[in-house]
């Protein structure tokens, strides 16, 4: 029997929907695993169809076509090592989420998906049948167990497997960011590897997927739970790793151990690397964005630059008579650091025409807010004119507090295709502008140094949309407004909780009220990047038409 086992691990970025683009990559992996002397090149779950595909999956069509590619893969990798590829299958009536093992010419086995998540992000329960607990699957003389994804995040499987045999297991994984979703997987890891004895090779996808940015970060384990290597976080990678058999068994040899770095930064590459693969899944080159000189919009910018370029990114200033002259210079000086195109757009003229338009029927009645969002809307028709122009995306601006209480005019600052800050407080908002200008890496393609000048960072928020408004008019204080979100949405603490922590009870129903009264905004909102587990879309659904309200 061998005494070493090369695999290798490639984690790559899958399209979804793209079979043939994902298969091709598929076998470019192979070919180098091949020239590298391995035993199993491995690709990461459901890499053939891309992930999660949704209910893309239920489509016979689609499903048929994705297991069709992989028998034609496994012919055309009959000559080397094996192949191991997420993909679907069908078994009888049903729809497996499964991991194929190509060797030979042909697919000689499987490892049908157990465990099926079923929360935030997650709905396989729904979309998928439940494999059987089974035992590992042969390449050569070597026994390797293959929990995919969910199922090594509890005991059952990697026991089942243990128990029948497997000498070592692979975990081929779609795994997307949440903050500190790396230290908890490296746990759940740890813990199978306690259970079982056997080293583990975790295997994750990168790349962004609408919402979801699967970040990478593969890693092995070895009995005890030792890290053996650690591959980079975000990027695509290949890596080749040995096995070695000695006489306790199994071990991974040392390998390269990337640097994991802090949630800040994981934070800002998760919104630059979802903003930068949505435009390339979907066909955009360049972007826009309202530009108002507030922190939001030069944050938006800096995003945008540093995924996409500056040349790519279109910064427009929209002013009415109540945007302050700082505004106007903070907005052309971020455009300027960057490198971005600056556009200069005074919407003065076309508000005075809706104003008149309107006046008939607005006669005897005194302004409100109906003034105000007619500015924040007509800036929203400029910027979707200039969009469908020259074929730049829009990009919205609206941070989580302001997602959460409807802070937000729609079909005005609401408008747009993606919004990178989407699950960022806003006080987060201020410390990642901070952390921006003091750090720069090299997958950043804006300037280092201090692109978003200190001014937009220590002035009062506001709209502007009124004369001498402030955010503060209508909201509590962004420290206060967060904490009170937090335990609200992220923790969905009870109102109770809120006041026993220390919050006035008559801030915390505003909040929740104002919480509530939105859902229909977030219903008709951009997709924005998923930095938590409590992100607004697929981890949180409630109900727009709800009377429901915490009493306390």
């Amino acid at each position: 029997m061998a005494d070493r086992f090369r695999i290798t691990l490639a984690q790559l970025d899958a399209t979804v929907g793209d079979i043939a683009g994902n298969a091709e990559k598929a076998f470019a992996a192979w070919q180098e695993g091949a020239s590298a002397g391995a035993d199993l090149v491995c690709l990461p779950e459901m890499f053939i169809t891309g992930y999660q595909t949704q209910d893309l999956i239920r489509k016979p069509a689609f499903h048929q076509a994705a297991i069709a590619a992989i028998e034609t893969l496994a012919a055309r990798c009959a000559e080397g090592p094996a192949l191991a590829i997420g993909g679907p299958w069908v078994e009888g009536t049903g729809l497996y989420n499964a991991y194929h093992i190509c060797n030979g010419g042909r697919v000689t086995g499987r490892a049908l998906k157990h465990d099926r998540p079923n929360d935030t992000v997650f709905d396989e329960v729904r979309l998928y049948d439940s494999g059987p607990l089974a035992g590992p699957l042969a390449i050569g003389d070597i026994r390797i167990g293959f929990p995919v994804c969910e199922d090594a995040w509890h005991p059952e499987v990697a026991e089942t497997l243990a128990e029948t045999g497997a000498e070592f297991l692979v975990v081929p994984n779609g795994s997307p960011y949440a903050r500190h979703k790396m230290e908890t997987r490296l746990n759940h890891m740890v813990g199978r590897v306690v259970e079982t004895g056997l080293p583990l090779l975790y295997l994750n996808l990168a790349g962004g997927q609408d919402d979801q940015v699967f970040d990478g970060g593969s890693f092995g384990l070895n009995p005890g739970g030792a890290l053996a290597f650690q591959m980079p976080v975000f990027d695509e990678a290949i890596s080749h790793v040995d096995l070695e058999r000695g006489p306790e068994g199994w071990r991974i040899a040392e390998g390269e151990k990337a640097h994991v770095p802090d949630e800040w930064e994981q934070d800002y590459r998760c919104m630059v690397q979802g903003l930068r693969d949505y435009c390339r899944k979907t066909g955009f080159r360049k972007v826009l964005l309202g530009m108002s000189g507030g922190i939001d919009s030069a944050l938006v910018a800096t995003i945008a630059a540093d995924a996409l370029g500056p040349q790519n990114v279109r910064c427009v200033m929209l002013p009415s008579e109540y945007t302050s002259e700082h505004s106007l210079q903070d907005a052309e000086a971020c455009a300027k650091a960057l490198g971005c195109h600056y556009d200069y757009l005074p919407i003065s003229g076309p508000r005075a025409a809706v104003t008149e338009a309107l006046a008939p029927l607005f006669a005897g009645r005194d302004a409100d807010l109906t003034e105000e969002n007619i500015q924040s809307r007509l800036r929203g028709l400029l910027l979707m004119a200039l969009s469908n122009k020259f074929g730049e995306m829009l990009l919205t601006t609206g941070n989580k507090s302001e997602v959460a209480v409807g802070y937000a005019t729609i079909y005005g600052d609401m408008a747009g295709g993606y919004n990178p800050i989407k699950d960022l407080y806003k006080t987060r908002v201020f410390e990642t502008c901070r952390w921006r200008n003091l750090n720069h890496r090299d997958w950043m393609q804006a300037p280092a140094g201090e692109v978003i000048p200190e001014r937009i960072i220590t002035k009062p928020p506001s709209a502007e949309l009124r004369e001498d408004q402030k955010d503060s008019d209508s909201l509590p204080d962004y420290p206060v407004l967060d904490a009170i979100l937090d335990l609200l949405v992220d923790q969905e603490a009870s109102v109770g909780d809120c006041v026993a922590a220390g919050f006035d009870r008559d801030d915390v129903k505003k909040v929740e009220r104002l919480i509530y009264l939105s859902e229909y905004k977030r219903f008709q909102s951009a997709p924005g990047a998923r930095l938590t587990n409590r992100a607004f879309w697929l981890d949180r659904r409630y109900p727009i038409a709800n009377r429901w309200r915490d009493e306390g």
